[in-house]
């Protein structure tokens, strides 16, 4: 509802949108350059990857190879891998969701996604 029943401020819904997106788009860059880690097998495989889920880094310790079980170690790779991406949703849930629910808020006009 708008106070005092008048039309929306197209311009000023437009100034919130562009706000919106820039703190958006802010967030995202922040993600994009925060680094999270994963690990698995006590820490004898660690992933790092971004808030955005790219991965940098893989550290092995030598322990974690065995020649004659390499199944083992490649699961936990994936498991420090996955670890390391769950780690960065929650991150990205924690920088994005207010901003997430900002733009999806409703701003009840047609064909506007704010």
């Amino acid at each position: 509802m708008i106070p005092g029943g008048g039309q929306p401020n197209m311009q000023q819904l437009l100034q919130q949108a562009q706000k919106m997106q820039q703190d958006l788009a802010r967030a995202q860059e922040e993600l994009a350059q925060t680094e999270v880690e994963g690990q698995a097998g006590g820490g004898l495989v660690k992933a790092t990857v971004t808030g955005s889920g790219e991965l940098r880094a893989l550290r092995i310790d030598p322990k974690a190879v065995d020649p004659e079980d390499t199944e083992t170690l490649a699961d936990l790779v994936i498991a420090a891998v996955q670890a390391a991406n769950e780690n960065a949703q929650a991150l990205q849930q924690q920088k994005l969701g207010p901003l997430a629910q900002g733009l999806g808020g409703g701003s009840g006009i047609p064909g506007l996604p704010f």
